[in-house]
């Protein structure tokens, strides 16, 4: 592996690249363990909100709290790297951040009702999206060789196919958190069983447009730091996205079996 600054990381403002493995082969086994986990246990928050869990907070401000760091993070290495303006680099940097922006500073403030997010799981939160930053940040700005991540980077194909996976992942995304929020017309209580978009083929649009969108990410940085990203992301959203199906399933019943959905991907699981 190549730092582009070895001094920098000396200094203690960086992984050395033997920790970085490290780092990428534990968050790569801690992924597996909590995928098992699970499909045992219901995280906590949201449709799956449980005070087993411990003290909670404003669901708007745990999610800022939880969401923020990765945004920062990335910043940070961003600031620090001689190449923050080289072109594909500076894409990689822009399309992380946008989304980072839109789910620390925007997506909370789109939130109703006055829900609650356990302190506990919105640290652990905190603690994935600081190491998963750095893992991003890192291999971005310091460790990717110097002759990877050229100009001509963007004209390759999964450069382009990686940046149309990615929109369409996010627009995916923020069009099913647009659905969720408006199931409900001001004033109403009653739960419904959302049908539009990829509710038509899924329960958990929202997360099959998550990991379409970092999938993209992890193509066109052609990257195992953004392969472990995508596997942290099913590792956490598809038994999540179970759960969420078995609790649609027991609560509308013959309206649930009047399509053949499916969890998460389409027409498959």
């Amino acid at each position: 592996m190549n730092f582009i600054d070895v001094t920098t990381w000396k200094q203690g403002l960086l992984l050395a690249p033997d920790q970085f493995l490290w780092l990428m082969g534990g968050m790569g086994i801690t992924a597996v363990i909590v995928f098992v986990c699970l499909y045992f246990v219901n995280a906590g928050y949201g449709k799956m909100i449980s005070a087993k869990w411990g003290p909670a907070i404003s669901n708007k401000t745990a999610w800022i709290l939880m969401e923020c760091p990765v945004f920062f993070v990335l910043l940070y290495f961003w600031a620090l790297s001689p190449r923050k303006f080289d072109t594909a680099p500076l894409i990689f940097f822009l399309l992380f951040e946008l989304h980072y922006f839109q789910r620390s500073f925007i997506f909370p403030f789109l939130l109703k009702g006055k829900s609650k997010m356990p302190i506990a799981i919105m640290l652990m939160g905190m603690i994935f999206n600081t190491l998963n930053g750095y893992l991003q940040g890192e291999w971005i700005f310091f460790i990717a060789p110097d002759d990877m991540y050229t100009a001509a980077w963007i004209t390759t194909p999964q450069f382009i196919v990686g940046v149309l996976l990615f929109f369409v992942g996010m627009d995916i995304n923020l069009h099913s958190d647009h659905v969720i929020r408006h199931l409900r017309a001001p004033g109403d209580t009653k739960h419904y069983l959302p049908k539009k978009g990829m509710y038509k083929y899924v329960t958990s649009a929202n997360y099959f447009g998550e990991i379409v969108e970092w999938t993209g990410f992890a193509i066109l940085t052609w990257s195992l730091s953004g392969l472990m990203f995508v596997i942290w992301t099913c590792a956490n959203l598809v038994p999540r996205a179970n759960s969420i199906y078995k609790k649609y399933q027991a609560e509308f019943g013959d309206e649930f079996y009047e399509r053949p959905l499916k969890r998460v991907f389409p027409f498959i699981y």
